[in-house]
């Protein structure tokens, strides 16, 4: 795979941005819907838009469905980093943020460095991570 096919963390902070106006417009059920299809306006590349309460309840994941409706704040990447607990946490003092963590990546089928941008949006912690160039 060439490194033009994948997304870059700019395309990350671009499309949680989109989603947040998007969630702000057209409400929560109708974005989280949009958010939970991976063929839909927030899947681009290999980047897509998923969301989660402030509890760390995962409310949509195109690529991951099993995580919707799980808290998820105990989740570790491979190096024991709680990335969920740690992106929340971050949320609630600054509103938004960067991280970088671990996690599988669809389009590769291995677990890669990626590089998340995130943003509060009516509640909903709406996240997009682009995986790091190799």
């Amino acid at each position: 795979v060439r490194a033009e096919e994948y997304a870059t963390p700019k395309d990350a902070q671009l499309l949680v941005r989109r989603a947040s106006a998007f969630l702000k417009k057209e409400g929560r059920t109708k974005a989280l819907a949009a958010f939970n299809d991976r063929q839909g306006p927030f899947a681009y590349r290999d980047l897509y838009v998923f969301a989660y309460s402030l509890d760390g309840t995962c409310l949509a994941h195109p690529t991951r469905p099993e995580r919707v409706g799980k808290n998820n704040l105990g989740d570790k990447d491979p190096d024991g980093k709680l990335f969920v607990r740690e992106r929340i946490d971050v949320a609630k003092r600054d509103g938004k943020g960067w991280q970088e963590y671990k996690f599988h990546n669809p389009a590769s089928n291995k677990v890669e460095q990626k590089v998340a941008y995130f943003e509060v949006a009516d509640g909903v912690l709406l996240v997009a991570g682009a995986y790091k160039a190799r």
